[in-house]
């Protein structure tokens, strides 16, 4: 076995445990249902971010219309991949994007899509650090036969990451407002920089 095989991060043993993208839903689902969220943190400031995360997830299924472009892409594909997600139920950032991957992937039989709780993969986490946290979503493109990396997304379109950034640098508003005015410019962006960039990353392999 080779070196890079020892080493795979991503192997055929996690893609089998890990979630259907309507598991996840479900899981969130029933979880909104009895007043809790994933995860050890049972805060209820993390239950409601649950709550209003399914909510989004459901708005942002039901609206998301895939461009043009990104189509065209798909259609090029010569290779299978899998889009392995590391989310957790409360992750705002999650609801806004995971919707339009489960869109993606309804496109093409080349692309498969799969879901693990961040917390209870700590070692793949790890290994996909954003500035040294563990922020999510974190989206890992791999080739469906040979397990190898394509491409990493994550955790949100460059521009919201800009937004982000900036509010912990310079804060002008409350977290709870920020969030609001972070979300109220996804809904605005109508998943257009989500589809821009996984385009690209797509066109790039």
């Amino acid at each position: 076995m080779s070196k890079v095989m020892e080493n795979q991060i991503i192997t055929k043993e996690v893609l089998e445990e890990a979630m259907s993208y309507e598991t996840y839903f479900d899981l969130i689902k029933n979880l909104v249902a009895e007043g809790k969220t994933s995860g050890d943190d049972q805060s209820e400031k993390l239950v409601n971010f649950t709550r209003l995360n399914f909510q989004r997830m459901k708005r942002v299924y039901k609206t998301t219309v895939l461009n043009e472009d990104l189509l065209l892409e798909i259609e090029k594909l010569d290779r299978s991949m899998i889009l392995l997600v590391l989310t957790e139920g409360w992750c705002g950032d999650a609801a806004q994007s995971l919707p339009v991957f489960s869109r993606i992937s309804e496109l093409s039989d080349r692309i498969g899509l799969k879901v693990l709780l961040r917390d209870e993969n700590p070692d793949i986490i790890n290994a996909y650090l954003t500035n040294g946290g563990k922020a999510i979503p974190k989206l890992i493109a791999v080739d469906a036969e040979t397990l190898d990396e394509l491409f990493v997304w994550g955790p949100r379109p460059v521009k919201f990451h800009a937004m982000v950034m900036e509010h912990r640098k310079n804060p002008k508003l409350s977290n709870e407002e920020f969030q609001e005015s972070l979300h109220k410019a996804y809904t605005l962006d109508k998943t257009q920089a989500i589809q821009h960039e996984i385009k690209k990353l797509i066109a790039n392999i």
